[in-house]
């Protein structure tokens, strides 16, 4: 009950704070049709420029209900982008986590065929959902991404393929379509097969994230998403292919699993109220063989939706923008199983997420939320949540 208190305090602190002289607004931050990622800002931004420079990053605050808290530099995220001509440009992401761990998060090459279209290759975002392309801090409520967005998508979920990408303008539609390398889902360890998918979390495990990727069979991904309406942007995403095993073990039975993942996403917003949800399903095939060569309790259906809305508390006069928005989402790792596999209900669960994201200048936002989190299993106890961040993108 105190730190109720105290949350509900700095909120109202908060939203007093928001009150002073505006700034200048950005508007590609809250109007879905004209909203861009990391990556295509540098696309877009950089023609007459020969090298872009730009970051993002996050520090956050997690307290969980009678433990002791954890701040963290969640992550710092470098953007390099270079233009070699008119048609041909790099960009690159460089990542740090927790001041410990760097990644190379994308490293591709975009090239422009002619009007509304590009071939890219390299390392890239998979097209799924809405923050594994759109997760800088300044894109999303909430000081932890949503959990949809952590244990099915899984964000940050990247690999290494070739495409094309574009748009129809006429028709108010764009498009991707790629070739990747999959998830990584056996080895063989010291004489063992190891599994790097299992129950809790699905697919997360397997990102092979560019790090000395196996490639056994290509995966297909694509994305299609309309923007004919007024404030309301609409995706509809694909996945579909194989995991990746190692030499040694391919032809086990179990070594690969199939996936056939779909997604849903929806962005609205119109003056001071916007909106978005999720719904994404994976179908898992040939998991009762995986489970039982690697011991694991891999879903054969992994499934998740959120639904989120918010609304600007301050006038539209004013640049400064400070979103009361709540969230409710539900995800479940089994949503179903294959043979004596025995549905957990500790993997099906429930958040609502409830609190303010105050943007006090373009690229700059201060965040506060509280979650009430809970699962199907009975008498389970979850720990609910209080979180604040601050998160930057220039």
């Amino acid at each position: 009950m105190n730190r109720l208190l105290i949350f509900f305090t700095t909120l109202l602190c908060t939203a007093a704070l928001a009150q002073v002289t505006p700034t200048s607004q950005d508007s590609i931050t809250f109007n879905p049709q004209q909203q861009l990622n990391a990556a295509q800002r540098i696309l877009s931004g950089n023609y007459g420029k020969a090298v872009t420079v730009g970051a993002y990053g996050e520090i956050t605050y997690n307290q969980p209900e009678g433990d002791n808290g954890e701040m963290d530099v969640q992550r710092l995220v470098l953007l390099f982008g270079y233009r070699f001509n008119d048609k041909t440009q790099f960009v690159t992401e460089l990542e740090m986590e927790h001041v410990e761990e760097v990644f190379v998060e994308q490293a591709f090459v975009n090239y422009n065929v002619g009007d509304n279209v590009s071939l890219r290759g390299g390392l890239m975002l998979i097209p799924m959902g809405i923050v594994n392309e759109y997760h800088e801090p300044t894109t999303f409520n909430g000081v932890e991404r949503p959990a949809v967005d952590n244990a099915i998508v899984p964000t940050t979920w990247r690999e290494i393929g070739v495409g094309v990408t574009g748009r129809f303008p006429e028709q108010s539609i764009s498009y991707q379509a790629y070739i990747f390398n999959g998830f990584k889902s056996t080895i063989n360890s010291d004489g063992e097969v190891t599994g790097f998918l299992k129950g809790s979390n699905g697919l997360r495990g397997g990102r092979q994230k560019a790090i000395k990727s196996t490639v056994d069979s290509p995966t297909f991904s694509t994305k299609v998403e309309y923007y004919g309406f007024p404030g309301l942007r609409l995706g509809l995403s694909g996945y579909f292919g194989k995991t990746q095993a190692a030499d040694d073990v391919e032809d086990l039975d179990g070594a690969n699993i199939g996936i056939s993942m779909v997604g849903f996403d929806a962005r609205y917003a119109m003056n001071r109220f916007a909106a978005r949800g999720q719904f994404i399903y994976a179908s898992l095939s040939d998991t009762d063989e995986y489970n039982e060569l690697v011991d694991s309790d891999l879903g054969s259906a992994l499934m998740g939706y959120y639904a989120e809305v918010a609304f600007n508390l301050l006038t539209q006069d004013k640049a400064q923008r400070l979103f009361a928005f709540v969230r409710y989402e539900n995800y479940d790792t089994h949503a179903d199983t294959d043979g004596g596999l025995v549905r957990n209900d500790a993997y099906n669960r429930t958040d609502v997420t409830t609190g303010l994201s105050y943007h006090i200048a373009p690229g700059v936002v201060l965040k506060g939320d509280y979650q009430f989190r809970s699962n199907a299993l009975s008498n389970s106890e979850v720990q609910n949540r209080l979180n604040f961040g601050i998160g930057v993108w220039f």
